[in-house]
């Protein structure tokens, strides 16, 4: 389900929205909004803009920080503190990590697709011999 998040965030440019919602990007991560909220107090890096009703709206930069937090918090079970930390203290490292696994994860889906096409060309063409004998 991350697979799907990510490789939503890394789509083209002409796809790519200046701002989001909270419900969006809470949709992209398949969390809550009170969980966003409440990650935006623990990692003072995260601040969305909000406009004049105070309506959380994410840029781009925001979302890319929340998918770190979610990897090292959700998918490593790294308490927030240790997450807080990390990304102070090797922010650059945990950005280039995020980085290299969000490209391995698009590969590896490229890869399944492919593989699955294989698989169906395959069945048809068994199905086509089997229908020739």
């Amino acid at each position: 389900m991350i697979d799907d998040v990510i490789i939503m965030s890394l789509s083209t440019n002409k796809n790519r929205k200046l701002f989001y919602s909270i419900a969006e990007v809470a949709e992209r991560f398949n969390v809550n909004q009170s969980l966003l909220r409440f990650w935006e107090k623990e990692f003072p890096q995260i601040a969305p803009k909000t406009n004049k009703r105070g309506v959380r709206m994410y840029r781009e930069e925001d979302i890319e920080l929340i998918g770190m937090i979610y990897n090292l918090v959700k998918e490593k079970g790294m308490t927030i503190s240790g997450a807080r930390q990390r990304l102070v203290n090797e922010h650059k490292s945990v950005h280039q990590r995020y980085d290299v696994t969000t490209r391995l994860r698009i590969v590896r889906d490229e890869l399944l697709a492919i593989k699955k096409e294989l698989d169906q060309l395959s069945v048809s063409d068994s199905s086509e011999t089997e229908v020739e004998s």
